[in-house]
């Protein structure tokens, strides 16, 4: 009979040891506050300054959700959006145009996260690969011309496009406790594909996940 025991108590303290070993947690759903290093289309160059500069700030948030299918490999979906307002002055034939914008730029994607989700880890790096659809779109105020001879004020209108985006990349969570992780830091890399050309997107992000 004490064998019997000693048997069992051998299966019960392997078993709790594997489930520890095994513990991790199911899902977690993020937010926070992202930026964007939106692509102007503009080109001034081939180099890595020259990448960076071709790009205008905009600012807004982030949220998503991940539902882990085992401790390493969760399904993803994440939603953001960012803004920015810009004043243009710009010469067309002899005279000049000035122009306000409201700007906004959204992703809507989907796609595989790959992180260790013990649920006892302190320091998490991830990475993720999604994609899906990319909306932009630019609302145009107060439009002035010094005069009309060459240019009719009345021919700038709202623009706004949709096209396939992904975000690729990663960053680090770090625990604060066991319902919440901090996102020190995400880096995206945020291609979209409009209908005359792509954008090569950067976007940043940090916030809070919650488990």
């Amino acid at each position: 009979m004490k064998k019997i025991i000693s048997a069992f108590a051998l299966l019960v303290a392997t078993t709790v040891f594997v489930s520890a070993q095994t513990d991790y947690n199911k899902g977690e759903f993020f937010v926070g506050f992202s930026h964007g290093q939106v692509d102007t289309g503009i080109d001034s160059g081939d180099s890595v300054n020259s990448f960076l500069r071709d790009r205008v700030g905009f600012n807004g948030f982030e949220t998503s959700g991940v539902y882990n299918v085992n401790r390493y490999v969760g399904i993803k979906g994440d939603v953001s959006g960012v803004y920015n307002s810009t004043r243009f002055t710009f010469p067309v034939g002899a005279q000049s145009v000035t122009v306000d914008t409201k700007n906004s730029l959204y992703n809507f994607l989907g796609g595989l996260q790959i992180k260790d989700n013990a649920s006892d880890g302190r320091v998490k790096p991830f990475a993720h690969a999604l994609i899906g659809a990319g909306h932009g779109r630019t609302k145009v105020n107060n439009l002035t011309c010094t005069s009309t001879p060459t240019f009719d004020c009345g021919d700038v209108t709202d623009v706004s496009d949709t096209g396939l985006a992904g975000a690729f990349g990663g960053g680090i969570d770090v625990r604060i406790n066991d319902r919440v992780d901090f996102r020190a830091i995400q880096v995206d890399y945020n291609p979209i594909k409009f209908e005359n050309s792509t954008d090569h997107n950067l976007r940043f992000s940090i916030g809070f996940v919650i488990k």
